[in-house]
């Protein structure tokens, strides 16, 4: 025991140092606030407001071009339903212009007529005219538009005419018609 009891003197010596040192780390101690902490949420504010205010500012942009390209595709449709009038209103002159029918008033106009007889016919491949060829006359002349059918009779009647009745007797009694009298 006395290798023993050295000992336990020295740690009786050293524990309360020991314990005192512990004792003076663990202690709290009030640390003055600083203004440290709001630095760091400046940067991160002013980077959100900064991606807000761009996404607006392409929102804007982007709608402001979808109505620009919306007036374009506007403007574009009704020159394409105009230019599809005029197509059609020229395909229209197109039709009329080559209609026999008014070849065939161009022609009188002129004053060509058509021979009602064939007096002379040209042999295409000989080229020999076969035939005694005479002119054509104003009365060779064939109608343009010729006249329709006559209606039948039967379809035509003549005008009937019909007198109206006199006026009808009055009843002596009530004094009413005697036609008012029999639909009560």
């Amino acid at each position: 025991m006395s290798s023993t009891a050295p000992q336990i003197r020295r740690l009786q010596t050293v524990a309360p140092r020991l314990a005192q040192a512990a004792l003076e780390r663990a202690r709290l101690t009030v640390v003055p606030r600083t203004r440290r902490r709001r630095a760091p949420r400046v940067p991160f504010v002013t980077f959100v407001s900064i991606i807000l205010l761009a996404g607006v500012v392409g929102l804007l942009l982007f709608n402001t071009s979808m109505q620009q390209a919306s007036f374009r595709a506007t403007a574009l449709q009704k020159q394409a339903t105009d230019l599809g009038a005029q197509q059609e209103a020229l395909e229209l002159d197109i039709a009329n212009l080559r209609k026999p029918s008014r070849l065939h008033q161009e022609a009188q106009r002129l004053g060509m007529v058509i021979p009602s007889t064939a007096t002379a016919v040209i042999d295409l491949r000989t080229g020999r005219i076969l035939g005694d060829p005479t002119p054509a006359s104003a009365g060779d002349r064939i109608p343009l538009h010729m006249p329709g059918p006559k209606k039948p009779r039967e379809l035509d009647p003549k005008t009937k005419y019909v007198q109206a009745d006199a006026p009808a007797k009055t009843d002596g009694a009530s004094g009413t018609s005697g036609a008012s009298a029999r639909n009560r």
